[in-house]
């Protein structure tokens, strides 16, 4: 048998990361089993779905790179074969008519809060509270319609929802995969709506129908959904298919331990990639939440894919660590190809100088790239680390620049101006065994003479050492900004 799984995002807004997770463990279960991984928008909300949902939920999964091998099911152009569905169970005397009206319904329940709250108040007596609690608890209890037996109408023209027949007796049992056997008392479960009074198919019968008709052998979801699972393995057994192995994954929460909400970052999967994440770093991060292999902390997908198990979720609600995520951002930039870095680097550079780089710029940088990918644990703080290649920040020198640029740190900055203009190797290696003769030839310390180069060339912006810095800009950029240094002091002396 093939394993097949499915994502079924509603497309009523973004791509939460905790859909992005479900999608990432599906994906890896359907992987490491050779089977497929499918997706399903479930679109019958039609006050609520949008395109531009259904965009931003295919822009999401293609940037974590967890497409379907098939093209996107849409729940909303199956109804026919829901009702389809519907119907067969009524003829097969597992569903039935409802004519009870949403205003019974509304009475029931208030009649039930009613002599719940009558049951609270004081001075009534034990029999008249245990009275009233048991009436409070018949009234509030899952909802069997008297129309379930074969009860006949006052009106058969009167509107009606079509409702399952819920198990008179005994348990429901689910052996989850996560969360272990679970099992519920069956009159815990209502009869439920099928088709609502309009004709149109309830979410509980539209997904039974469709997991079941895309052959779905494994339903990988939150934990949010494991009430609607007792309420749909009836279903299954009404049509007598066979019921799916199902595994509930604990919700990601804050790190304060609440629910994941908007003041815990962002939520949207495609907002962590406009913050200058990686996919990858996405996905990896994504993975550690709530599931571990071995030592190992770090997975690619094909990596993940060898190894990845339901029974290794964990039960725990997991925490989302935006730190931690920073670090496996940097993992992933450090470890990235050069080239395609390069390409993700570009637009943040450019943004980062308010203006398109030049080609001998951009040129200079990429060949830095390699040396200085850990400088930033997003692409905007990598990009950030490259500001000194765009400018020599001299209108915006900070009080140490100026200070390194004064008195005895400028003149020994124009002795050693000579000395660099007459390297004719313009390596790291030779400036670095330059600077290193140089401080011996003339007594001096390097710290005498690295404050003044470095806020000649950066003007105080952090960048990595010298000799790198001057090879990087070139012979001619490296003594343009001495020159402007020395010359201004020329000037003002003048």
């Amino acid at each position: 048998m093939t394993t097949i799984t499915r994502f079924a995002p509603s497309p009523t807004g973004m791509l939460h990361i905790g859909g992005a997770r479900t999608a990432l463990f599906n994906y890896l279960f359907a992987r490491r089993n050779q089977g497929k991984f499918l997706l399903r928008i479930e679109d019958t909300d039609k006050a609520r779905s949008t395109q531009e949902a259904v965009d931003a939920i295919l822009d999401g999964m293609s940037w974590l790179g967890l497409e379907s091998g098939e093209v996107p099911i849409f729940q909303a152009a199956r109804a026919d074969r829901h009702v389809e569905c519907a119907e067969q169970m009524i003829a097969s005397g597992k569903a039935f008519r409802c004519y009870v009206t949403p205003e019974e319904l509304q009475d029931r329940r208030e009649r039930g809060e009613a002599a719940r709250a009558s049951a609270k108040q004081d001075g009534i007596s034990e029999t008249e509270k245990k009275a009233l609690l048991a009436q409070a608890s018949e009234l509030l209890a899952p909802f069997r319609s008297p129309y379930r037996d074969g009860r006949t109408p006052a009106d058969t023209d009167a509107p009606y929802t079509v409702r399952l027949r819920a198990p008179d007796s005994g348990e429901i049992s689910v052996a989850d995969k996560v969360q272990g056997d679970i099992r519920i008392k069956a009159d815990e479960i209502d009869d439920l709506i099928l088709l609502r009074a309009d004709g149109s198919p309830t979410y509980m019968l539209a997904v039974v129908v469709d997991d079941h008709d895309m052959g779905v052998t494994h339903v990988i979801r939150g934990d949010d959904h494991l009430r609607n699972t007792f309420r749909q393995v009836p279903i299954y057994e009404a049509m007598g298919w066979d019921i799916p192995v199902f595994a509930h994954v604990p919700m990601i929460h804050g790190d304060d331990g609440a629910k994941l909400s908007k003041r815990h970052g962002a939520l949207s999967t495609t907002a962590y990639r406009d913050m200058g994440y990686l996919p990858e770093a996405l996905n990896a991060y994504l993975l550690r939440l709530g599931w571990s292999h071995g030592d190992q902390e770090l997975f690619t997908l094909d990596e993940a894919s060898e190894v990845f198990s339901l029974e290794a979720i964990n039960k725990s609600p997991a925490r989302l660590d935006l730190a931690k995520l920073n670090d496996v951002n940097a993992h992933f930039i450090r470890t990235c190809d050069p080239e395609r870095l390069m390409t993700l680097l570009k637009p943040w550079l450019e943004k980062a100088a308010e203006a398109p780089l030049s080609s001998d710029i951009l040129a200079k940088i990429e060949t830095a790239l390699p040396s200085m990918s850990d400088r930033g644990a997003t692409l905007p703080e990598l990009a950030e680390a490259f500001r000194f290649f765009w400018t020599a920040n001299t209108d915006n020198l900070n009080k140490k620049a100026r200070k390194a640029l004064s008195g005895d740190g400028l003149a020994r900055l124009s002795k050693l101006r000579l000395a660099i203009a007459n390297v004719t190797e313009w390596s790291d290696t030779a400036l670095q065994q330059l600077l290193t003769s140089y401080c011996e030839q003339n007594e001096l310390s390097f710290g005498q003479i690295g404050p003044p180069i470095r806020a000649a060339l950066t003007g105080g912006l952090p960048a990595p050492d010298l000799a790198p810095v001057m090879a990087w800009l070139g012979k001619d950029e490296t003594l343009r900004r001495l020159d402007f240094h020395l010359a201004s002091t020329e000037a003002q002396d003048k």
